[in-house]
Protein backbone atom coordinates (compact mmCIF):
# COMPACT_ATOMS: atom_id res chain seq x y z
CA UNK A 1 0.00 0.00 0.00
CA UNK A 2 2.79 2.41 0.98
CA UNK A 3 4.79 1.47 -2.11
CA UNK A 4 1.73 1.97 -4.31
CA UNK A 5 1.18 5.41 -2.78
CA UNK A 6 4.81 6.37 -3.41
CA UNK A 7 4.59 5.21 -7.01
CA UNK A 8 1.44 7.32 -7.42
CA UNK A 9 3.35 10.50 -6.64
CA UNK A 10 6.84 9.53 -7.92
CA UNK A 11 7.41 7.70 -11.20
CA UNK A 12 9.58 4.61 -10.89
CA UNK A 13 12.25 6.12 -13.12
CA UNK A 14 12.62 9.05 -10.72
CA UNK A 15 12.96 6.71 -7.76
CA UNK A 16 15.62 4.73 -9.62
CA UNK A 17 17.57 7.92 -10.31
CA UNK A 18 17.33 9.00 -6.66
CA UNK A 19 18.46 5.56 -5.53
CA UNK A 20 21.44 5.60 -7.90
CA UNK A 21 22.44 9.06 -6.72
CA UNK A 22 22.28 7.90 -3.10
CA UNK A 23 24.48 4.91 -3.93
CA UNK A 24 26.92 7.19 -5.76
CA UNK A 25 27.00 9.55 -2.77
CA UNK A 26 27.72 6.63 -0.44
CA UNK A 27 30.47 5.38 -2.73
CA UNK A 28 32.03 8.86 -2.87
CA UNK A 29 32.02 9.23 0.91
CA UNK A 30 33.58 5.82 1.52
CA UNK A 31 36.46 6.33 -0.94
CA UNK A 32 39.57 8.47 -0.33
CA UNK A 33 41.13 8.43 -3.75
CA UNK A 34 39.51 11.65 -4.94
CA UNK A 35 39.25 14.31 -2.23
CA UNK A 36 36.74 16.53 -4.05
CA UNK A 37 34.32 13.63 -4.58
CA UNK A 38 34.67 12.56 -0.93
CA UNK A 39 34.05 16.03 0.46
CA UNK A 40 31.30 16.91 -2.04
CA UNK A 41 29.51 13.66 -2.93
CA UNK A 42 27.86 13.49 -6.36
CA UNK A 43 28.33 17.18 -7.24
CA UNK A 44 32.10 16.73 -6.99
CA UNK A 45 31.93 14.73 -10.23
CA UNK A 46 30.97 17.91 -12.06
CA UNK A 47 34.49 19.26 -11.55
CA UNK A 48 36.01 16.35 -13.43
CA UNK A 49 33.38 16.51 -16.17
CA UNK A 50 33.98 20.23 -16.71
CA UNK A 51 37.73 19.68 -16.51
CA UNK A 52 37.48 17.01 -19.21
CA UNK A 53 35.64 19.30 -21.64
CA UNK A 54 37.57 22.36 -20.48
CA UNK A 55 39.86 22.66 -23.54
CA UNK A 56 36.82 22.88 -25.84
CA UNK A 57 35.08 25.45 -23.62
CA UNK A 58 38.21 27.56 -23.24
CA UNK A 59 38.51 27.97 -27.00
CA UNK A 60 35.47 30.22 -26.89
CA UNK A 61 34.60 31.60 -23.47
CA UNK A 62 37.35 31.03 -20.88
CA UNK A 63 40.97 32.08 -20.32
CA UNK A 64 43.62 30.19 -22.24
CA UNK A 65 46.11 27.71 -20.77
CA UNK A 66 48.72 30.36 -19.97
CA UNK A 67 46.66 33.22 -18.52
CA UNK A 68 45.85 32.10 -14.99
CA UNK A 69 47.90 33.01 -11.92
CA UNK A 70 49.67 32.22 -9.69
CA UNK A 71 50.05 28.90 -11.57
CA UNK A 72 48.46 28.70 -14.99
CA UNK A 73 46.52 25.70 -16.21
CA UNK A 74 49.43 24.31 -18.21
CA UNK A 75 51.75 24.38 -15.19
CA UNK A 76 49.16 22.77 -12.95
CA UNK A 77 48.42 20.10 -15.54
CA UNK A 78 52.12 19.15 -15.69
CA UNK A 79 52.30 18.78 -11.90
CA UNK A 80 49.04 16.82 -11.75
CA UNK A 81 50.10 14.46 -14.55
CA UNK A 82 53.56 13.97 -13.02
CA UNK A 83 52.07 13.21 -9.61
CA UNK A 84 49.67 10.65 -11.09
CA UNK A 85 52.28 9.10 -13.41
CA UNK A 86 50.20 10.11 -16.42
CA UNK A 87 51.34 11.46 -19.79
CA UNK A 88 52.82 14.90 -19.06
CA UNK A 89 54.12 15.53 -22.56
CA UNK A 90 53.03 18.33 -24.90
CA UNK A 91 52.05 17.97 -28.52
CA UNK A 92 52.28 20.24 -31.56
CA UNK A 93 54.96 22.51 -30.14
CA UNK A 94 54.93 25.28 -27.57
CA UNK A 95 51.83 27.42 -27.13
CA UNK A 96 53.77 30.29 -25.55
CA UNK A 97 54.91 33.58 -27.00
CA UNK A 98 58.59 32.78 -26.65
CA UNK A 99 59.69 36.34 -27.35
CA UNK A 100 57.73 37.90 -24.52
CA UNK A 101 60.09 39.71 -22.09
CA UNK A 102 61.49 37.41 -19.44
CA UNK A 103 60.98 34.15 -21.33
CA UNK A 104 63.70 31.63 -20.42
CA UNK A 105 65.88 29.86 -23.01
CA UNK A 106 68.15 27.04 -21.83
CA UNK A 107 71.10 26.52 -24.17
CA UNK A 108 71.84 22.89 -25.14
CA UNK A 109 75.18 21.53 -26.33
CA UNK A 110 75.70 20.46 -29.91
CA UNK A 111 76.33 16.99 -28.45
CA UNK A 112 74.64 16.14 -25.17
CA UNK A 113 75.95 13.94 -22.38
CA UNK A 114 74.95 10.28 -22.45
CA UNK A 115 75.20 8.17 -19.30
CA UNK A 116 74.90 4.42 -19.03
CA UNK A 117 72.02 2.83 -17.05
CA UNK A 118 74.52 1.84 -14.37
CA UNK A 119 75.57 5.43 -13.71
CA UNK A 120 75.10 6.45 -10.05
CA UNK A 121 72.33 8.89 -11.07
CA UNK A 122 70.16 5.77 -10.96
CA UNK A 123 69.94 4.94 -7.26
CA UNK A 124 67.32 2.21 -7.04
CA UNK A 125 64.92 2.35 -4.13
CA UNK A 126 62.81 -0.65 -3.08
CA UNK A 127 63.21 -2.17 -6.55
CA UNK A 128 62.04 0.97 -8.34
CA UNK A 129 64.41 1.43 -11.28
CA UNK A 130 62.92 4.82 -12.12
CA UNK A 131 64.08 6.41 -8.87
CA UNK A 132 66.62 9.17 -9.44
CA UNK A 133 68.79 10.71 -6.75
CA UNK A 134 70.36 14.10 -7.32
CA UNK A 135 72.07 15.30 -4.10
CA UNK A 136 73.13 18.82 -3.26
CA UNK A 137 76.58 19.63 -4.61
CA UNK A 138 77.46 21.44 -1.38
CA UNK A 139 77.91 20.03 2.11
CA UNK A 140 75.95 22.38 4.38
CA UNK A 141 77.89 23.33 7.49
CA UNK A 142 81.16 21.96 6.18
CA UNK A 143 82.95 25.27 5.76
CA UNK A 144 82.06 26.31 9.34
CA UNK A 145 83.02 22.85 10.61
CA UNK A 146 79.70 22.13 12.26
CA UNK A 147 79.63 18.95 14.29
CA UNK A 148 76.83 17.47 12.15
CA UNK A 149 77.15 18.84 8.60
CA UNK A 150 74.47 17.77 6.15
CA UNK A 151 74.24 17.09 2.43
CA UNK A 152 70.59 16.95 1.31
CA UNK A 153 69.89 13.89 -0.81
CA UNK A 154 67.69 15.93 -3.15
CA UNK A 155 68.07 19.29 -4.89
CA UNK A 156 64.29 19.76 -4.46
CA UNK A 157 62.80 19.85 -0.97
CA UNK A 158 59.63 20.89 0.85
CA UNK A 159 59.55 24.53 1.90
CA UNK A 160 58.34 25.86 5.26
CA UNK A 161 54.62 25.11 5.76
CA UNK A 162 53.32 24.74 9.31
CA UNK A 163 50.93 22.24 10.76
CA UNK A 164 47.95 24.46 11.43
CA UNK A 165 48.48 26.26 8.15
CA UNK A 166 48.26 22.84 6.48
CA UNK A 167 46.04 20.08 7.79
CA UNK A 168 47.44 17.11 9.68
CA UNK A 169 46.81 14.73 6.79
CA UNK A 170 48.45 17.07 4.29
CA UNK A 171 51.58 17.38 6.43
CA UNK A 172 51.64 13.62 6.94
CA UNK A 173 51.34 13.01 3.19
CA UNK A 174 54.21 15.37 2.38
CA UNK A 175 56.42 13.87 5.08
CA UNK A 176 55.77 10.30 3.99
CA UNK A 177 56.38 11.26 0.36
CA UNK A 178 59.60 13.03 1.36
CA UNK A 179 60.70 9.91 3.18
CA UNK A 180 60.00 7.78 0.11
CA UNK A 181 62.07 10.02 -2.15
CA UNK A 182 64.74 11.20 0.27
CA UNK A 183 64.19 14.97 0.28
CA UNK A 184 63.93 17.01 3.48
CA UNK A 185 60.74 18.52 4.91
CA UNK A 186 60.75 22.00 6.48
CA UNK A 187 58.40 22.23 9.48
CA UNK A 188 57.39 25.85 9.04
CA UNK A 189 57.27 28.09 12.10
CA UNK A 190 54.41 26.15 13.70
CA UNK A 191 56.78 23.69 15.36
CA UNK A 192 57.50 19.97 15.04
CA UNK A 193 54.21 18.08 14.94
CA UNK A 194 53.63 14.31 15.07
CA UNK A 195 52.79 14.53 11.38
CA UNK A 196 56.36 15.62 10.56
CA UNK A 197 57.66 12.41 12.11
CA UNK A 198 57.18 9.79 9.41
CA UNK A 199 60.82 9.20 8.52
CA UNK A 200 61.85 12.16 6.37
CA UNK A 201 64.78 14.41 7.20
CA UNK A 202 63.46 17.58 8.82
CA UNK A 203 64.55 21.22 8.82
CA UNK A 204 63.28 22.83 12.01
CA UNK A 205 62.06 26.34 11.28
CA UNK A 206 62.20 29.08 13.92
CA UNK A 207 59.98 32.14 13.48
CA UNK A 208 59.54 35.26 15.55
CA UNK A 209 57.12 33.56 17.97
CA UNK A 210 59.58 30.67 18.60
CA UNK A 211 56.77 28.10 18.49
CA UNK A 212 57.87 24.82 20.02
CA UNK A 213 61.02 26.31 21.56
CA UNK A 214 59.63 29.20 23.62
CA UNK A 215 59.38 29.77 27.34
CA UNK A 216 56.26 30.86 29.20
CA UNK A 217 56.91 34.50 28.33
CA UNK A 218 57.19 33.70 24.62
CA UNK A 219 60.97 34.16 24.50
CA UNK A 220 63.37 31.79 22.76
CA UNK A 221 64.50 28.84 24.86
CA UNK A 222 67.83 27.26 23.89
CA UNK A 223 67.23 24.50 26.41
CA UNK A 224 64.02 23.44 24.67
CA UNK A 225 65.67 23.55 21.23
CA UNK A 226 68.60 21.39 22.33
CA UNK A 227 66.26 18.89 23.95
CA UNK A 228 64.10 18.77 20.83
CA UNK A 229 67.11 18.06 18.60
CA UNK A 230 68.38 15.37 20.96
CA UNK A 231 64.99 13.67 21.02
CA UNK A 232 64.56 13.83 17.24
CA UNK A 233 67.81 13.02 15.40
CA UNK A 234 66.11 13.34 11.99
CA UNK A 235 66.22 17.13 12.52
CA UNK A 236 69.14 17.86 10.21
CA UNK A 237 69.20 21.67 9.98
CA UNK A 238 67.70 24.72 11.66
CA UNK A 239 66.32 27.68 9.72
CA UNK A 240 65.75 31.08 11.34
CA UNK A 241 63.05 33.00 9.49
CA UNK A 242 63.60 36.73 9.23
CA UNK A 243 60.75 37.22 6.75
CA UNK A 244 58.90 35.42 3.98
CA UNK A 245 57.85 36.30 0.47
CA UNK A 246 54.12 36.40 1.17
CA UNK A 247 54.28 39.02 3.93
CA UNK A 248 57.81 40.23 4.65
CA UNK A 249 58.23 42.34 7.77
CA UNK A 250 54.74 41.51 9.01
CA UNK A 251 53.74 39.39 11.98
CA UNK A 252 50.58 37.37 12.39
CA UNK A 253 47.85 36.32 14.78
CA UNK A 254 46.81 32.79 15.67
CA UNK A 255 43.22 33.30 16.88
CA UNK A 256 42.25 31.61 20.13
CA UNK A 257 39.39 29.86 18.26
CA UNK A 258 41.92 27.95 16.12
CA UNK A 259 44.13 26.79 18.99
CA UNK A 260 43.32 23.17 19.71
CA UNK A 261 44.83 21.26 22.60
CA UNK A 262 47.21 19.54 20.16
CA UNK A 263 48.36 22.80 18.56
CA UNK A 264 48.86 24.37 22.00
CA UNK A 265 51.09 21.46 23.05
CA UNK A 266 53.12 21.53 19.82
CA UNK A 267 53.63 25.29 19.82
CA UNK A 268 53.98 25.66 23.60
CA UNK A 269 51.24 28.28 23.77
CA UNK A 270 48.33 28.69 26.22
CA UNK A 271 44.75 27.85 25.40
CA UNK A 272 42.03 30.47 25.20
CA UNK A 273 43.94 33.52 23.97
CA UNK A 274 45.21 34.92 20.68
CA UNK A 275 48.89 34.26 20.01
CA UNK A 276 50.87 37.03 18.32
CA UNK A 277 53.76 36.43 15.95
CA UNK A 278 55.60 39.77 16.03
CA UNK A 279 57.23 41.25 12.93
CA UNK A 280 60.65 41.13 14.61
CA UNK A 281 62.78 38.77 16.71
CA UNK A 282 63.17 39.35 20.46
CA UNK A 283 66.34 37.23 20.60
CA UNK A 284 68.36 39.76 18.56
CA UNK A 285 67.92 43.20 17.03
CA UNK A 286 71.04 43.73 14.91
CA UNK A 287 73.22 41.99 12.33
CA UNK A 288 75.79 41.26 15.06
CA UNK A 289 73.03 39.79 17.20
CA UNK A 290 71.81 37.65 14.30
CA UNK A 291 75.30 36.20 13.74
CA UNK A 292 75.68 35.49 17.46
CA UNK A 293 72.22 33.87 17.57
CA UNK A 294 73.07 31.59 14.64
CA UNK A 295 76.43 30.63 16.13
CA UNK A 296 74.99 29.92 19.56
CA UNK A 297 72.40 27.54 18.08
CA UNK A 298 75.01 25.81 15.92
CA UNK A 299 77.34 25.33 18.88
CA UNK A 300 74.57 24.07 21.16
CA UNK A 301 73.03 21.62 18.67
CA UNK A 302 75.94 20.82 16.33
CA UNK A 303 73.60 21.35 13.37
CA UNK A 304 73.95 23.65 10.36
CA UNK A 305 71.94 26.84 10.90
CA UNK A 306 70.68 29.19 8.22
CA UNK A 307 68.37 32.11 7.65
CA UNK A 308 65.36 32.67 5.43
CA UNK A 309 64.32 36.05 4.12
CA UNK A 310 62.59 37.99 1.42
CA UNK A 311 64.66 40.83 -0.08
CA UNK A 312 64.17 44.55 -0.31
CA UNK A 313 66.73 47.04 0.96
CA UNK A 314 70.26 45.66 0.78
CA UNK A 315 72.20 47.70 3.36
CA UNK A 316 71.87 45.04 6.08
CA UNK A 317 72.71 42.30 3.59
CA UNK A 318 75.91 44.23 2.85
CA UNK A 319 76.64 44.45 6.57
CA UNK A 320 75.91 40.75 7.10
CA UNK A 321 78.22 39.64 4.29
CA UNK A 322 81.04 41.95 5.41
CA UNK A 323 80.89 40.77 9.03
CA UNK A 324 80.67 37.12 8.01
CA UNK A 325 83.78 37.50 5.86
CA UNK A 326 85.55 39.33 8.65
CA UNK A 327 84.64 36.87 11.44
CA UNK A 328 84.40 33.57 9.57
CA UNK A 329 81.08 32.88 11.29
CA UNK A 330 77.40 33.20 10.51
CA UNK A 331 74.71 31.28 8.61
CA UNK A 332 75.59 28.05 6.85
CA UNK A 333 72.81 28.53 4.33
CA UNK A 334 70.63 31.37 3.12
CA UNK A 335 67.12 30.81 1.79
CA UNK A 336 65.99 33.57 -0.54
CA UNK A 337 62.21 33.76 -0.82
CA UNK A 338 60.81 35.61 -3.79
CA UNK A 339 57.97 38.07 -3.32
CA UNK A 340 55.78 35.90 -5.60
CA UNK A 341 55.83 33.14 -2.95
CA UNK A 342 53.19 32.42 -0.35
CA UNK A 343 51.04 29.44 0.60
CA UNK A 344 48.74 30.99 3.17
CA UNK A 345 47.01 34.23 4.08
CA UNK A 346 48.52 37.67 3.50
CA UNK A 347 47.16 41.19 3.01
CA UNK A 348 46.87 41.90 -0.74
CA UNK A 349 49.27 44.85 -0.55
CA UNK A 350 51.96 42.63 0.97
CA UNK A 351 51.34 39.73 -1.40
CA UNK A 352 51.33 41.98 -4.46
CA UNK A 353 53.87 44.72 -3.75
CA UNK A 354 56.16 44.21 -0.73
CA UNK A 355 59.58 42.61 -1.46
CA UNK A 356 61.33 41.82 -4.73
CA UNK A 357 60.48 38.90 -6.99
CA UNK A 358 62.89 35.97 -6.94
CA UNK A 359 65.18 36.83 -9.85
CA UNK A 360 65.90 40.36 -8.62
CA UNK A 361 66.08 39.29 -4.98
CA UNK A 362 68.43 36.39 -5.53
CA UNK A 363 70.79 38.15 -7.94
CA UNK A 364 71.27 41.14 -5.62
CA UNK A 365 72.03 39.04 -2.54
CA UNK A 366 74.24 36.63 -4.49
CA UNK A 367 76.39 39.49 -5.81
CA UNK A 368 76.80 40.94 -2.32
CA UNK A 369 78.15 37.67 -0.93
CA UNK A 370 80.22 37.05 -4.03
CA UNK A 371 81.90 40.41 -3.52
CA UNK A 372 82.93 39.19 -0.06
CA UNK A 373 84.23 35.82 -1.39
CA UNK A 374 81.62 33.85 0.56
CA UNK A 375 79.67 32.03 -2.15
CA UNK A 376 81.72 28.84 -1.96
CA UNK A 377 81.15 28.70 1.81
CA UNK A 378 77.37 29.24 1.85
CA UNK A 379 74.60 27.08 0.43
CA UNK A 380 71.99 29.17 -1.38
CA UNK A 381 68.44 27.84 -1.22
CA UNK A 382 65.94 29.34 -3.64
CA UNK A 383 62.18 29.61 -3.22
CA UNK A 384 59.42 31.22 -5.26
CA UNK A 385 57.53 29.30 -8.01
CA UNK A 386 60.58 27.20 -8.91
CA UNK A 387 58.97 23.76 -8.86
CA UNK A 388 58.92 23.49 -12.65
CA UNK A 389 62.12 22.31 -14.40
CA UNK A 390 62.59 25.33 -16.66
CA UNK A 391 62.35 27.82 -13.81
CA UNK A 392 64.54 25.63 -11.60
CA UNK A 393 67.32 25.53 -14.21
CA UNK A 394 67.26 29.33 -14.30
CA UNK A 395 67.65 29.41 -10.49
CA UNK A 396 70.61 26.99 -10.58
CA UNK A 397 72.20 29.04 -13.35
CA UNK A 398 71.98 32.12 -11.15
CA UNK A 399 73.73 30.36 -8.25
CA UNK A 400 71.08 28.42 -6.32
CA UNK A 401 72.29 25.11 -4.84
CA UNK A 402 68.89 23.79 -3.73
CA UNK A 403 65.28 24.76 -4.36
CA UNK A 404 62.37 24.60 -1.92
CA UNK A 405 58.79 24.14 -3.15
CA UNK A 406 55.55 24.83 -1.32
CA UNK A 407 52.53 25.43 -3.55
CA UNK A 408 53.84 22.96 -6.14
CA UNK A 409 53.99 20.34 -3.37
CA UNK A 410 50.40 21.20 -2.43
CA UNK A 411 49.30 20.87 -6.06
CA UNK A 412 50.88 17.43 -6.27
CA UNK A 413 48.71 16.15 -3.40
CA UNK A 414 45.48 17.56 -4.77
CA UNK A 415 45.36 21.36 -4.37
CA UNK A 416 43.14 22.89 -7.09
CA UNK A 417 44.29 26.51 -6.60
CA UNK A 418 40.93 27.56 -5.18
CA UNK A 419 42.76 30.47 -3.48
CA UNK A 420 40.69 30.29 -0.28
CA UNK A 421 43.52 29.05 1.96
CA UNK A 422 42.78 31.86 4.40
CA UNK A 423 39.13 30.88 4.95
CA UNK A 424 39.49 27.40 6.53
CA UNK A 425 37.22 26.15 3.72
CA UNK A 426 39.83 24.55 1.46
CA UNK A 427 37.79 22.13 -0.68
CA UNK A 428 40.65 19.62 -0.92
CA UNK A 429 41.30 19.49 2.83
CA UNK A 430 44.90 20.68 2.48
CA UNK A 431 44.80 24.11 4.14
CA UNK A 432 42.00 23.62 6.63
CA UNK A 433 41.39 22.23 10.10
CA UNK A 434 37.86 21.21 9.13
CA UNK A 435 37.84 17.49 9.90
CA UNK A 436 35.25 16.64 7.27
CA UNK A 437 37.16 18.36 4.48
CA UNK A 438 40.46 16.96 5.72
CA UNK A 439 39.09 13.41 5.81
CA UNK A 440 39.13 13.31 2.02
CA UNK A 441 42.94 13.12 2.03
CA UNK A 442 44.43 9.63 1.99
CA UNK A 443 48.02 10.22 3.23
CA UNK A 444 49.24 6.93 1.75
CA UNK A 445 47.97 7.73 -1.74
CA UNK A 446 48.89 11.42 -1.63
CA UNK A 447 52.40 10.68 -0.36
CA UNK A 448 52.94 8.54 -3.45
CA UNK A 449 51.63 11.40 -5.61
CA UNK A 450 54.16 13.78 -4.08
CA UNK A 451 56.92 11.20 -4.49
CA UNK A 452 55.99 10.79 -8.18
CA UNK A 453 56.11 14.55 -8.71
CA UNK A 454 59.58 14.97 -7.16
CA UNK A 455 60.85 11.94 -9.06
CA UNK A 456 59.57 13.26 -12.40
CA UNK A 457 60.97 16.72 -11.67
CA UNK A 458 64.38 15.25 -10.81
CA UNK A 459 64.38 13.07 -13.93
CA UNK A 460 63.71 16.08 -16.15
CA UNK A 461 66.38 18.14 -14.39
CA UNK A 462 68.89 15.36 -15.10
CA UNK A 463 67.79 15.19 -18.74
CA UNK A 464 68.08 18.96 -19.22
CA UNK A 465 71.52 18.95 -17.59
CA UNK A 466 72.62 16.17 -19.94
CA UNK A 467 71.30 18.12 -22.94
CA UNK A 468 73.50 21.03 -21.88
CA UNK A 469 76.52 18.74 -21.46
CA UNK A 470 76.50 18.53 -17.67
CA UNK A 471 76.03 15.86 -15.01
CA UNK A 472 74.46 18.04 -12.31
CA UNK A 473 72.42 21.28 -12.28
CA UNK A 474 75.10 22.90 -10.10
CA UNK A 475 77.24 23.09 -13.26
CA UNK A 476 74.88 25.48 -15.02
CA UNK A 477 76.29 29.00 -15.28
CA UNK A 478 74.81 32.41 -15.97
CA UNK A 479 75.87 31.96 -19.62
CA UNK A 480 73.80 28.79 -20.05
CA UNK A 481 70.46 30.58 -19.88
CA UNK A 482 69.24 33.50 -21.97
CA UNK A 483 66.13 35.53 -21.37
CA UNK A 484 64.04 37.40 -23.89
CA UNK A 485 64.08 41.20 -23.84
CA UNK A 486 61.24 41.43 -26.35
CA UNK A 487 61.58 42.67 -29.95
CA UNK A 488 63.52 39.51 -30.90
CA UNK A 489 66.41 40.38 -28.56
CA UNK A 490 67.87 38.10 -25.89
CA UNK A 491 70.64 38.34 -23.32
CA UNK A 492 72.35 35.91 -20.97
CA UNK A 493 71.59 35.96 -17.28
CA UNK A 494 75.18 37.05 -16.65
CA UNK A 495 74.88 40.05 -18.94
CA UNK A 496 71.45 41.00 -17.63
CA UNK A 497 72.21 40.77 -13.90
CA UNK A 498 75.85 41.82 -14.09
CA UNK A 499 77.69 38.85 -12.58
CA UNK A 500 79.12 35.46 -13.38
CA UNK A 501 78.14 32.61 -11.10
CA UNK A 502 80.83 31.34 -8.72
CA UNK A 503 81.92 27.96 -10.05
CA UNK A 504 81.22 25.05 -7.70
CA UNK A 505 84.00 22.42 -7.66
CA UNK A 506 82.39 19.24 -8.96
CA UNK A 507 84.13 15.88 -9.19
CA UNK A 508 81.24 13.62 -10.08
CA UNK A 509 77.97 12.31 -8.73
CA UNK A 510 79.79 9.28 -7.33
CA UNK A 511 81.54 11.37 -4.68
CA UNK A 512 78.29 13.08 -3.69
CA UNK A 513 76.59 9.74 -3.17
CA UNK A 514 79.47 8.46 -1.05
CA UNK A 515 79.42 11.47 1.29
CA UNK A 516 79.16 10.23 4.92
CA UNK A 517 76.87 13.18 5.73
CA UNK A 518 74.39 12.46 2.93
CA UNK A 519 70.77 12.73 4.04
CA UNK A 520 69.15 9.66 5.49
CA UNK A 521 67.60 7.15 3.18
CA UNK A 522 66.19 4.62 5.61
CA UNK A 523 64.40 1.49 4.52
CA UNK A 524 60.64 1.81 4.81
Amino acid sequence: MIIASILTFFPIWLLVIIGLLLLLALKDILQNRHTIQHNFPVVGHLRYIIERIGPELRQYIVANNREELPFNRKQRAWIYASAKKENNYQGFGTDQDIMQPGFVFIKPNLLGTTLSPGHPHHLYNSGDKNHYTLPSAKLIGGSHQRKLPYRPRSIMNVSAMSYGSLSARAVEALNKGSFQFGNYHNTGEGGLSPYHQNGADVVFHIGTAYFGVRDEAGKFSMEKLVRLCEQHPYIRMIEVKLSQGAKPGKGGVLPASKITREIAEIRHVPMGQDIISPPYHSAFDSVDGLIQFVESIAQATGLPVGIKSAVGKTDMWEELAFKMAESGSGPDFITIDGGEGGTGAAPPAFADHVSLPFVQAFSRVYKIFQKNNLNDKITFIASGKLGLPGQAVMAFSMGADIINVAREAMLSIGCIQAQICHTNRCPTGITTNNKWLESGIDPTLKSQRFHNYVRTFTKEMIEIAHAAGYQHPCQFTTDDVEISLGDNATTTLGEHFGYQKTIIPFDGIENLLECPHLGNKKEA
